[in-house]
């Protein structure tokens, strides 16, 4: 860190647009830059595990400001030839898992970690991956180009490390990871997308005009869009998404070294092997291209090839979309979501709508879905009806040939729908099987996820029990999250497919925060018949402590040990039990159920100077009846009766329900340890600070309501019932609430501030949209245009009541902000609009930044900014006072480096 930005720290706010970037005070600083935890990914087979070395969380600016090239909805670093801003690892350790394991080593103990050895110095690492049978390991490199002494920036390398000798060596360079990166053939292959061989210099853009930029509408169908950033604009940047897209398919045999190019050059966009590892799904794009749309709704080709790269048929053959209706559901014509059945060596499936794609037809079914062999498919046959949905078809878990789930749901309703059915029975005269049919915004009623297990081809499926008497029929075993009114208490179920009976076999204590997860000794082709023996990562929570992962073991009958009570450790229940919802258990499983945990990572504290926080989850209503919740965070040491009330940071984002018991209802624990990100409001716990964090703010719209025509009442009643509960608490003082968000939540703030500003000192905003009639075709969960709801567009609006505003606003953007309707532009008219009514309001904008903050001058300046603005305007008020204060002259800064 330069001496000339650290000498900023601290100090007060200016208005010189040229006084660089500043630091926050050293309190928030140090938690930011604390170093991140390792990441952990384990083979398939679950014998070894990598350790991944993060990097700080914050690169420097330098790196953001290196030349990127916006094409077609991407950003493309046209050195790398790569995506631009990519995260990386660091370092790469493996070690064996076994009943020792311990990452990282326990106090005083050995670390067993092996550190991967071949890799070049101070190399970043991408696109990590075990082979199918675990025994390698796959990964790209590329260097920094940070210092003299680095190598020079290139296109990424493909590196690939042997699990037991730790020795990794480069297999190909002139990798094109823009839209694809590699795949494993099987343990001795890799298929990689790469540069063609002896591509030319990229075009240049001619200095001279040869024309006008021109578009037209024929005329007649609709083609309605939101506001999508980094299109193409002309014939040149045509030229170059091809020139940078354009790959060549290279299959590297690892034994022999020897590689082979596999079809043409081509905009490839992903590249599936079969399971059984003899057919590759192969997708493409093509021209024409489009400047309204991004280059998802490109016309697309989806092909399968054999093997060895030898076109077999086209399995879908897509036009330009530029015509996708606005509204959820909406989906494109023709295949769709084409892939391969993880239960078949080689059978594809995919979904076709019956709609149009457009969800105000009326059809059903809604969506077919079309199976067929690769064989039928290289004979030209046609594809055989799997199965109907009358919603929106979202995917199938597939088992079996006697068992697999369809999911689909309908955004106007909230509804999900589950149906079991047997794949390999005709339709005609197959019975299907309702399993779950729910409002998904329901989360009390939320059943939880089938669990999966591995297949011969390393794939996935659900794990079944089969049944252990004549009455049963198959299990299967659900992991769910355990929404209650008290809290998340995550759960294990078992339930019957033939009977919709359950087992609660695991659930949450409720004293801490515990989920049991990944199968951690799967067998292939074993026949499971019940939970004995099987191994799952387990992690436990609280708010204190960080979560820690562990090896949670079931025993059944003879094998179980404890007389617990089936919450934590123990041993579950045998008898009839009770759900929080009335749901009613029986036993499924013969046999008492035990459980016992190991511990296999022992992380630190990530924020020691946090570590006593205090944390309250709150309840209370708005005066309109509907239930809200709310976490205050309290400062470590805290005492409300010795202390008094402190002044209060309140971040939210509102959210859209259809329901008022939806939207009541308990979305997070009491328990959970409490992250805190890089720009989170609760590093002003440091400051002395109360955090109101994330309190409730729906917008509701029942039946045949539209929410947002009632979004401004229901914003501000949300607001008033969250600041007078915690003033009513003792826990913060009126006079001092400052109200803050990002995106969504900074339109938010700006609408607070406008229609009930009363109850705050001052905003912070973060890259916010203000102006929906710049955002025309729809935002966040608005469907209908402003065409359609000119009066919903206006109100919602806070550049329209710019002159309501009274209290001090701070707006922070990243200048290169690609998120739709959130350009840095919003910031900006939005600011004019407040300093031509002289509203007291200082818009930073963030050099090279995109929607979220990532170089660490750009996240250290916004948190000196926020700190500024709330020791000015929201701390120094007095308590007691009227939080009303004086307008000034407003003042604009740019963030920029000296």
């Amino acid at each position: 860190m330069s001496t000339a930005i650290a000498a900023h720290a601290g100090a007060p706010i200016e208005s010189d647009s040229d006084s660089g970037y500043r630091m926050p005070p050293a309190e928030i600083a140090s938690i930011v830059d604390m170093p991140p935890e390792p990441s952990l990914s384990f083979s398939p087979c679950r014998k070894h595990v990598i350790q991944l070395d993060n990097p700080p969380s914050n690169p420097p600016v330098s790196e953001l400001a290196r030349p990127e090239l916006k094409l077609g909805g991407l950003r493309i670093d046209p050195v790398l030839n790569s995506r631009s801003r990519m995260s990386y690892y660091t370092g790469m350790s493996l070690v064996a898992v076994d009943e020792d394991l311990a990452l990282p080593a326990k106090e005083g103990g050995e670390s067993r970690l092996r550190p991967v050895a071949g890799i070049p110095d101070r190399a970043w690492l991408n696109y990590v991956s075990f082979s199918p049978e675990g025994t390698r390991v796959a990964f790209s490199v590329r260097s920094p180009g940070e210092r003299p002494d680095d190598p020079a920036r290139k296109p990424l390398e493909l590196y690939v490390g042997d699990v037991e000798t730790c020795e990794a060596r480069k297999v190909l360079g002139d990798m094109n990871v823009i839209f694809d990166d590699y795949v494993w053939l099987d343990e001795d292959n890799v298929l990689a997308c790469t540069i063609p061989k002896g591509r030319g210099p990229a075009p240049t853009k001619p200095e001279v005009p040869t024309g006008p930029k021109i578009q037209t509408s024929s005329g007649g169908g609709k083609a309605q869009a939101r506001t999508y950033a980094d299109l193409l604009k002309d014939e040149h940047d045509e030229r170059l998404f091809e020139y940078y897209g354009e790959s060549e398919l290279t299959r590297v045999n690892l034994a022999t070294g020897e590689t082979t190019t596999l079809g043409p050059k081509r905009l490839y966009t992903f590249v599936l092997p079969s399971p059984d590892g003899k057919y590759l799904l192969v997708s493409y794009l093509k021209r024409p291209f489009s400047f309204l749309v991004p280059c998802g709704r490109f016309p697309k080709v989806v092909e399968l090839w054999d093997v060895h790269g030898n076109k077999l048929s086209t399995i879908a053959d897509l036009p330009l979309a530029e015509d996708i209706p606005i509204a959820f559901n909406s989906c494109r014509k023709g295949p769709r979501q084409v892939g391969w059945r993880d239960d078949k060596p080689a059978t594809l499936y995919w979904a076709e709508c019956q709609d149009g794609g457009d969800p105000a037809v009326e059809a059903s079914p809604r969506d077919i879905v079309y199976t067929m062999t690769a064989e039928e498919s290289a004979q030209g046959k046609e594809p055989t009806p799997l199965v109907t949905t009358d919603f929106r078809y979202n995917g199938i878990g597939w088992c079996d040939g006697d068992l697999a789930m369809v999911y689909e749901s309908w955004w106007k309703t909230r509804r999900s729908v589950v149906r079991c059915f047997a794949p390999d029975t005709p339709m005609e005269g197959r019975t299907e099987e309702v399993l779950f049919d729910r409002n998904y915004e329901d989360v009390y009623s939320d059943p939880g996820v089938p669990l999966t297990r591995k297949t011969e081809y390393k794939t996935s499926v659900l794990l079944t029990l089969e049944p252990e008497s004549e009455d049963q029929g198959r299990r299967v075993v659900l992991l769910g999250q355990g929404a209650t009114p008290e809290g998340y208490r995550p759960f294990v179920d078992v339930m019957d497919l033939k009977t919709r009976k359950k087992q609660r076999v695991w659930r949450c204590t409720g004293e801490q925060y515990e989920r049991v997860g990944t199968l951690m000794n799967d067998e292939v082709g074993k026949q499971y018949t019940s939970l004995d023996g099987m191994r799952f990562l387990y992690t436990t929570e609280t708010v204190q402590d960080p979560p820690q992962h562990y090896f949670f073991d079931f025993a059944v009958g003879a094998s179980a040990t404890g007389n617990g009570n089936g919450d934590g450790d123990g041993t579950a229940p045998s008898e009839t039990v009770a759900s929080q919802e009335g749901e009613e258990f029986e036993q499924l499983i013969q046999g008492e159920v035990s459980f016992s945990k190991k511990q296999i990572t022992y992380f630190p504290h990530p924020y020691p100077t946090l570590k006593d926080l205090q944390k309250k989850v709150l309840r209370y209503k708005r005066d309109d009846g509907v239930d809200l919740t709310a976490t205050l965070f309290t400062p470590p040491g805290y005492d409300k009766d010795r202390d008094g009330p402190l002044p209060c940071i309140m971040w939210a984002y509102p959210r859209e329900f259809k329901s008022r018991d939806a939207a009541g209802q308990m979305r997070r624990s009491p328990h959970q340890f409490s992250g805190v990100g890089s720009l989170s409001p609760k590093l002003w716990l440091t400051r002395g600070y109360a955090i109101l964090d994330g309190p409730t703010m729906p917008i509701i719209g029942e039946d045949d309501e539209e929410a947002n025509d009632r979004y401004v009442e229901q914003l501000t009643a949300s607001a008033r019932a969250a600041v007078d509960h915690v003033v009513e608490l003792g826990f913060v003082d009126r006079a001092r609430v400052a109200v803050g968000g990002h995106s969504y939540g900074a339109f938010m703030t700006a609408n607070l501030l406008a229609h009930c500003g009363e109850l705050f000192a001052c905003g912070l905003a973060r890259s916010g949209a203000y102006n929906r009639t710049l955002t025309p075709f729809g935002f966040q969960a608005e469907e209908r245009t402003l065409w359609q709801a000119p009066e919903t567009y206006t109100k919602m609006s806070p550049f329209m009541h710019a002159d309501k505003i009274k209290k001090p606003l701070l707006l922070i953007h990243g200048e290169d902000d690609p998120n739709p309707g959130t350009y840095s532009m919003q910031s900006e008219r939005f600011f004019s609009a407040l300093k031509g009514h002289g509203v007291e309001s200082r818009l930073v904008l963030l050099p090279h930044e995109g929607h979220g903050y990532r170089a660490h001058e750009s996240i250290m300046h916004t948190l000196f900014e926020m700190d500024a603005w709330l020791q000015k305007h929201c701390e120094h008020n007095k308590p007691g006072e009227d939080a009303d204060t004086d307008v000034v002259d407003a003042e604009t800064v740019s963030a920029a480096a000296k």
